[in-house]
Parts: C-alpha cells; sequence; structure tokens
C-alpha cells in the first residue's frame, strides 16, 4: 500500500527546499498533492529519517481523505506538517499546522498513527468551548478505526478498569465510544462530531442518541466492557 500510494505521488509532487549551513538553521520544505489535497511539509531537523517523513506522507495521503469524507468534507484542502526539534511535546495541531516532535519519531519509528490522530484534530475544527475529553477521545477512536500502523507501534485501546473515567480523554474515552457505537448507535460519534463543531454539542445529546446519560452508559459500560477489536 505504501509503494503504491508514493507511487501515484509521484505523478504530482512538487518540491522547494532550502537547506542552511547552521545546524540551528536546517529547513526543508517540500509541497505534495494528491487529488484536491496538499501537504507542505517543513523539516527543521537536520538528522531526520527520510523514511519516517516519507511514511508520514503517505499516511497523510491514506487517511486524512477518509477522515474528511466521513466527518467534515469542508475541511481544510492544505495542510503542513513542521518538524520541530525545539518542541518538547509529541504533537500538536493548530490553524492547519500538526507539529511534530522529532525525538519522539526517532525513540518510537513505528508512531506513525500520530499522524493520524493529529489530522482529525484539522478535520475537527472545533471552534466553541467543548469538553477536552470528548475531542481527544474522538481523535483516538479515528486512530483506532483508521490507523495505517496501529500494530507494529503496539497501540492499543486500554481494557476497562474500575479506576478509570470516561473523562480520561484518549484511548480511555476512544475505546468507550467504540463500545457505545457497538452497542446502541453506530452513528454515535458522527453525531458527536458534528454537534462539537456546530456548536450544539450538550449533554444532553446522549440520551437523545442512545436513550441513557453518559453516565448511565459509562456504568452500563464497565458492567460489561468486552469488545472485539481489530487493529491494523
Amino acid at each position: 500500500m505504501k509503494r503504491k500510494l508514493a507511487g501515484l505521488l509521484m505523478v504530482s509532487m512538487t518540491v522547494s527546499a532550502s537547506i542552511k549551513v547552521s545546524a540551528q538553521e536546517f529547513n526543508t520544505k517540500d509541497t505534495i498533492s494528491k487529488g484536491k489535497y496538499t501537504l507542505i511539509f517543513i523539516n527543521k531537523d537536520r538528522d531526520f529519517s527520510p523514511e519516517t517523513k516519507q511514511q508520514m506522507i503517505d499516511a497523510f495521503f491514506t487517511v486524512y481523505p477518509q477522515e474528511a469524507n466521513r466527518f467534515n468534507k469542508h475541511t481544510l484542502r492544505t495542510v503542513k506538517f513542521v518538524i520541530d526539534p525545539t518542541y518538547k511535546g509529541v504533537a500538536e495541531t493548530g490553524d492547519g499546522i500538526a507539529k511534530y516532535n522529532p525525538e519522539w519519531l526517532k525513540k518510537n519509528p513505528e508512531d506513525i498513527d500520530v499522524v493520524t490522530h493529529e489530522v482529525m484534530h484539522i478535520v475537527q475544527d472545533y471552534r466553541f468551548d467543548n469538553p477536552g475529553w470528548l475531542t481527544e477521545g474522538i481523535a483516538d477512536y479515528v486512530r483506532y478505526v483508521y490507523g495505517v500502523n496501529n500494530v507494529k507501534s503496539r497501540w492499543t485501546l486500554p481494557n476497562y478498569t474500575a479506576s478509570q473515567s470516561y473523562e480520561n480523554a484518549y484511548r480511555v474515552t476512544a475505546r468507550f465510544l467504540v463500545w457505545v457505537e457497538k452497542t446502541k448507535n453506530k452513528k454515535v460519534v458522527d453525531k458527536l462530531d458534528a454537534a462539537l463543531r456546530d456548536g450544539t454539542y450538550k449533554p444532553e445529546l446522549w440520551v437523545k442518541l442512545t436513550g441513557k446519560t453518559v453516565n448511565e452508559l459509562w456504568k452500563e459500560y464497565g458492567a460489561g466492557p468486552a469488545l472485539a477489536l481489530t487493529y491494523k
């Protein structure tokens, strides 16, 4: 899949690069287009792996169109990736720009689906005061569903424990969303996402979609959390 996609990208790839002498000033910029989407890839780390870079590009053009088609067809057509050695987190996204820590990717070279999670934040485009736990839970739900390298990275949704809460966000919330989708309403994530984006989300939406409050759903989930999960 990666070889085939990379080959397709060659048809519509334009590249511009500028490399300065100082390690602190190292900077390359590639502009890659496929179909209606464009990725601008800025690398500020001289030692960043070309293989990881290509995997990130391939992942973007695999997952971003799928995320956009399902959740937000009006998402940005042009996205920017920045490999920034001064950034000390894992990754963050805002205003159509996803920033990545190259040290994390050097230590975790199989964690390519950090791309899948981060570009979902671009698709989400939430502009209202929404619960952060649900925002991040949906992004990790999307990583579970559309991730391209979760198996090799050993990324999984954690088994339920009594100490968890649906407000834990990320993978804990994502697994809960998978359970709600499978047991209550197969469109629940789509509906929640749309409400978060258009500013209509309220806790009562859970009742409308499932017949139960989120607290009632969590209690039921805790009583029977078994799930058959499939990773790619």
